[in-house]
Formats: C-alpha cells, sequence, structure tokens
C-alpha cells in the first residue's frame, strides 16, 4: 500500500520551470519599484508552486521586435525555458514600424524559441488611434494572427481593464502604475498555470 502513495506524492509535486519574459518598459516595470512589477509578483507565484521554479525577466525599457528577434537565440541556449512570453511590439508600433516587419520579427521569435522546446505566450499590445485606424487595427490583430498561425496561446490585450481606467494608468498613458501590476501578473497568470 505505501509504494503507491508515494508514488502519488511524486506525481503531486510539479516538474521545475524556467519561464523566460521578453519583453520592453511594461514588463520591465519602468515608473515602478522593481520588485512590485506584474513580472515580480508572478515570480513569487511561480516559487510558491515550485521553490526550484526560475523566472528570467529579460525585457528592456525600449526594446523592439528586431532587438528581442537579435537576442533572443542566445537566450534560449542560456537557460533553456520550457515557457517563453513575448511582450513586445509596442515600441515598434509608436515608430510607425510597418506591421510586415513587426510580423516577421514575433514570428522569428515565436519559431525559435518552439524549436528550443518552449511553450509560447504571446501578450497582444495596442497603440492609440491617432496613428490612424487601418494601422492600429492591423497592428492589434497581427497577435490573433500570429496566435492562430503558430497554435501557441495568447492575451488579446495585456492593458485589457487598466487603459483609459482612472489610477491604473501613469501620467504619461503608455506605462501602468503599481495598481495594474496585480491585475496584469493574473490575466498572465490564467495562462501560464495550466503549462506548469
Amino acid at each position: 500500500m505505501s509504494l503507491p502513495q508515494a508514488h502519488a506524492g511524486e506525481n503531486s509535486q510539479s516538474k521545475q520551470q524556467t519561464i523566460l519574459i521578453m519583453g520592453d518598459s511594461i514588463s520591465a516595470g519602468f515608473g515602478i519599484a522593481k520588485d512590485s512589477s506584474w513580472a515580480a509578483l508572478m515570480e513569487l507565484k511561480l516559487k510558491d508552486v515550485n521553490s526550484h521554479n526560475r523566472m528570467i525577466n529579460a525585457s528592456i525599457s525600449g526594446e523592439t521586435t528586431s532587438g528581442g528577434a537579435h537576442r533572443i537565440s542566445k537566450l534560449l541556449k542560456q537557460h533553456q525555458p520550457n515557457i517563453v512570453i513575448i511582450e513586445l511590439g509596442g515600441n515598434d508600433g509608436l515608430r510607425g514600424s510597418p506591421i510586415k516587419v513587426i510580423t516577421q520579427n514575433l514570428s522569428r521569435m515565436i519559431v525559435q524559441s518552439q524549436q528550443a522546446g518552449a511553450e509560447v505566450v504571446l501578450l497582444g499590445m495596442r497603440i492609440p488611434p491617432n496613428y490612424g485606424q487601418r494601422y492600429s487595427e492591423l497592428f492589434a490583430g497581427q497577435y490573433q494572427s500570429l496566435a492562430s498561425e503558430h497554435r501557441i496561446t495568447h492575451l488579446p490585450f495585456l492593458l485589457q481593464g487598466i487603459a483609459a481606467v482612472p489610477g491604473m494608468m501613469q501620467a504619461d498613458g503608455i506605462h501602468p502604475t503599481l495598481n495594474a501590476q496585480p491585475i496584469m501578473m493574473q490575466n498572465i497568470w490564467q495562462l501560464i498555470e495550466p503549462m506548469l
């Protein structure tokens, strides 16, 4: 009787997981204390699941999809993540970069992650409507298209329920406040948890 019980105990212990975040200032915690960012909050939750779990936040303020695509190969080899969270594109959009280029860069990152054996979570962004309706729609739509094409998990809009809500955005109107971080973390955690 004791052997099956021991075996059941082993199964209940989740395997060690490594999560790599490829993001920009929104994931780097711009304007707030680093240990209060959604990524830092998720790391605590991750450690609760298994103390050996690792979170590598490779997010850089100002990062673009081309920068991420350039960096990801080395990071995948170095950390060998089980899950890669991609939160990029916002800076490209604010610069008016061609949608085709943004999509190609994101696709390259997704494919490289999958080839390295990682599951991918894509966090969608939107840009202000003053960039023109067509561009704004194409920008937002590319995340859904990429998720369908590569059969990956995605969040349509990372700042859903945060953007335009009083107290949730910093004065620049681009970066979420301290109050928004737990909401973002929970929205992403719901996608990550089944993968653990």
